[in-house]
């Protein structure tokens, strides 16, 4: 890479190179190092403490031109490590009067936000980093693999344990043969969030624009304690432990296993609230064949609901010789064998089977961070790990889980048309109704 250059040039022409079909591999070429303000990406950050502020920091080795955030407090406490960075409390302000200084753009909002955000991104041209889980629904992540494809940009969803080893290392395994064809795969995570409930007759904080914080969403009063995170236990705003886990503990089985789409999801759980996210949620994916691979039956825990077959397994060892853990994690049942996983353990079972079994060779390269892969792939070409045909796909499925619980459905899905074939009911959680001024 050159000392010096015409950024804006060099973007244009290496955008096609740096756009990602369903590519799953880090680009081995390690980040290159600044020489030259010029060869810094100019970005802005929506949302600015929390996770969309590690996000921004996890980018600050570039410009951070502008942030925008609708809380006040937020805004000014996540720019002090940025002194020049200009100040938005609207994002939609931010990028139409930013739009010809910058390059890309993070999303670190509530859920609720993330699509109309990340959309107007994409339609203006810049590449997009996004929290997971990408959208809110199933349509709007597939309006967002559409738009990246389109514009030929560089994106990544942020699931930053997808960077980790330990999943490359599962991956091998899982794609080695070691333990057979895998017709059946858990996955389970025990966080919680429930309880929702609406307020009213409390006066909006001065610090907050409660119009804009609601976005998308319906037009309701100020609601307390749903700003500044138990907006995650609200239909309107998250999808409870399914939305905020689901794309971490999931992307492991659809990576290993090569999965898409499901062709149906049913779910179980307490009574629908229509407020708020449930106590806890099992969800039954099936999957179909792809290519020489077997059809897959993958179910969903949360809350701490987790397999059956646990208990049958006992407290076997990792590949350090410590307990597995059990709040949360992944199993692989083959026919020859199980692989349990999670963020950042794995072991082989039954034991005495595997006790002498060499691993692969690594084939996945070690990744040089979730942001910086971004960062490089804008910059040099080459595939992110996580861009939006995967993680939108991925996404897809998470949010049919949703769909089949608040439905209490059985839904036949068909991908191809964003149509699920025998439940009109469950058809309209596909997707909602934005607010005037706001548009996908």
């Amino acid at each position: 890479m050159p000392t010096q250059f015409n950024r804006r040039h060099f973007l244009k022409t290496t955008a096609a190179a740096g756009a990602i079909g369903a590519g799953f591999h880090v680009n081995p070429l390690p980040a290159v190092e600044s020489n030259s303000p010029n060869e810094k990406l100019n970005i802005v950050g929506i949302g600015a403490t929390g996770r969309a502020g590690a996000d921004i920091a996890g980018v600050s080795t570039q410009n951070i031109v502008a942030i925008a955030d609708a809380d006040r407090n937020l805004l000014d406490k996540g720019s002090i490590r940025y002194p020049r960075a200009r100040k938005y409390r609207d994002y939609r302000v931010m990028l139409e009067k930013e739009a010809d200084n910058i390059d890309a753009v993070v999303v670190g909002t509530p859920d609720h936000s993330h699509a109309p955000a990340t959309a107007m991104a994409l339609r203006l041209g810049k590449h997009v980093y996004c929290e997971k889980p990408l959208t809110h629904t199933v349509k709007e992540a597939r309006v967002l693999i559409e738009l990246a494809n389109e514009n030929s940009l560089v994106t990544q969803m942020g699931t930053q344990i997808h960077a980790g080893d330990n999943y490359r290392r599962v991956v091998e395994l899982v794609q080695s043969g070691v333990i057979g064809p895998i017709e059946e795969a858990h996955v389970w995570a025990s966080a919680v969030y429930t309880g929702a409930k609406f307020t009213t007759g409390t006066k909006t904080p001065d610090h907050l624009d409660w119009d804009l914080w609601l976005g998308p969403s319906v037009e309701r009063p100020y609601s307390e304690g749903v700003h500044p995170f138990h907006w995650r236990k609200f239909w309107d705003y998250g999808t409870g432990a399914l939305g905020d886990f689901g794309c971490h503990y999931m992307d492991l089985t659809h990576w290993a296993l090569k999965l898409r789409a499901p062709t149906r999801v049913a779910a179980s759980g307490p009574p629908v609230d229509p407020v708020s996210t449930p106590a806890w949620c099992i969800v039954n994916y099936e999957y179909p064949q792809r290519g020489e691979l077997p059809p897959v039956a993958l179910t969903w825990y949360d809350s701490g609901k987790w397999p059956e077959m646990l208990a049958s397994l006992g407290q076997p060892t990792d590949q350090n010789g410590k307990p597995m853990g059990l709040s949360s994690g992944q199993l692989f049942v083959g026919k020859d064998g199980i692989i349990w996983s999670n963020y950042s353990q794995r072991c082989l079972l039954p034991g005495d089977k595997f006790a002498d079994f060499k691993p692969p060779e690594p084939t996945i390269p070690n990744s040089i961070g979730h942001h910086a892969e971004w960062l490089n792939a804008i910059k040099n070409g080459g595939p992110t790990t996580c861009n939006f045909d995967y993680s939108g796909t991925l996404t897809e499925a998470v949010m049919l889980g949703t769909v089949a619980y608040r439905s209490g459905e059985t839904i036949e899905w068909d991908a191809a048309n964003l149509k699920v074939t025998n439940s009109e009911s469950a058809q309209q959680f596909i997707h909602k109704e934005y607010r005037r001024g706001w548009t996908l």
